[in-house]
């Protein structure tokens, strides 16, 4: 039966202690809110810059010049972008009686902070419950595995509903009581959002930005940069609807596309966006990439010479010319660059690793306890013994280039 009745009982009805504050006293919340806005100060500047009246429990927190966590406007308080003056929300005053409670403020009062503390445990509600239904899920699957379809669908469409409403209580957090009652529950927002997003405050921190920059609906980016300004050139970007609606057949399709590969706010993609704007423009991406080149240039080359290299028909026929005695300073020169010659050893006995994965594990490992010279006559040995056992085949050409190669290590010892 559907009711109309608020979640936490009437206004103005104080009780001593309720269920909402029984792990966390509400006036206790309240100071330690105070003191992560302090904090996480980059939060409550942008906060306090917003359209009307700032966060009280961010008074505190001085405004701030960077670009990202202020409204960008000219001297005269006009947009950058449309000349438009920054509007002034049009509160009602004198507050009409029916209206007062859509604009009470997170005060001192007592049922406000209930609510706030009440909006964190509904959101940890929902974490848990999605984690039972995955271990649900998990278990219907093992015990009616014929039943694939039905198990699914009566885990995924229950599990999207919970999905949806967990963004909502996101955005009411967010707004209503921004940081958590215990550091773990912020850990818990959204982690089936995505293989990997924006962290609790950069995520507030994010949709502050687009409140700051969007006051009106319909001009998108007025006062600043908005991070989901690519969803709206989607759809707005071919002018009115009636005269050009065909034009917007050609993008509007790809809207859910690209929220269901996560470019949008609890997604990895936007994650990725954000990270190129903030901190400020120009600082933010090139140190991304600046980092991530480099771990990649080091995960490629060590990739690299791991999977390609020991695995190619060139290098392969090149090991059994025995360029130890032939290369000597390629050796040097390529074991110090993959780091040492223990690490070398892997790249020269590889097949000697996967002749015994289990049994001798890898040469880089050996040579970390044994010396890398013991490992690699202990290997050339063990090359030289041949890797398999007989058994009728005819040799591979990896076989013969093993024998050849056995053969000119044997003639230079």
């Amino acid at each position: 039966m559907a009711t109309s009745a608020p979640l936490l009982g009437k206004e103005g009805k104080k009780a001593a202690h309720s269920k909402a504050s029984i792990f966390y006293g509400a006036d206790e919340y309240l100071e330690e809110l105070k003191k992560k806005y302090e904090h996480d100060h980059e939060i409550a500047a942008l906060k306090n810059a917003l359209p009307g009246e700032g966060d009280p429990n961010a008074a505190g927190v001085a405004q701030s010049s960077d670009k990202m966590l202020s409204v960008q406007k000219n001297n005269e308080n006009r947009s950058l972008k449309t000349n438009r003056l920054f509007p002034t929300p049009n509160k009602p005053d004198p507050m009409p009686q029916n209206l007062a409670f859509l604009f009470t403020k997170i005060t001192p009062d007592w049922d406000i902070k209930e609510q706030m503390i009440y909006m964190w445990n509904v959101l940890t509600a929902i974490f848990f419950t999605q984690v039972l239904m995955v271990i649900g899920y998990c278990a219907a699957l093992a015990c009616f595995p014929d039943f694939w379809w039905t198990c699914t669908l009566c885990f995924g469409i229950p599990f999207a509903y919970i999905a949806i409403q967990n963004i909502y209580i996101d955005h009411d957090v967010m707004h209503g009581a921004t940081f958590p009652v215990y550091e773990w529950q912020r850990f818990l927002t959204h982690p089936f959002a995505d293989f990997f997003s924006l962290p609790w405050e950069e995520f507030v921190l994010e949709h502050n930005r687009h409140h700051a920059s969007t006051v009106d609906l319909l001009i998108q980016g007025e006062f600043g940069w908005d991070p989901e300004e690519f969803h709206y050139a989607l759809q707005q970007w071919a002018g009115p609807w009636g005269s050009n609606w065909y034009k917007y057949l050609l993008t509007v399709p790809f809207i859910p596309v690209i929220h269901f590969f996560g470019l949008n706010d609890t997604g990895s993609l936007f994650a990725l966006e954000w990270w190129m704007h903030f901190p400020d423009e120009g600082a933010g991406w090139r140190f991304m990439f600046t980092v991530s080149f480099f771990a990649r240039v080091g995960y490629s080359a060590a990739w690299m010479f791991i999977t390609n290299f020991t695995h190619s028909l060139p290098w392969n026929e090149f090991l059994a010319q025995d360029p130890g005695r032939t290369w000597p300073v390629l050796h040097n020169v390529m074991a110090m660059v993959l780091g040492g010659k223990h690490r070398w050893n892997e790249m020269l006995f590889h097949d000697v690793h996967h002749a015994f994965p289990n049994a001798v594990g890898t040469l880089s490992q050996r040579g970390r306890f044994h010396g890398w010279e013991k490992v690699h006559d202990a290997a050339a040995e063990v090359l030289h013994r041949g890797l398999w056992k007989p058994n009728g085949d005819e040799e591979t050409q990896m076989q013969k280039t093993q024998k050849k190669r056995s053969l000119m290590m044997k003639q230079g010892k």
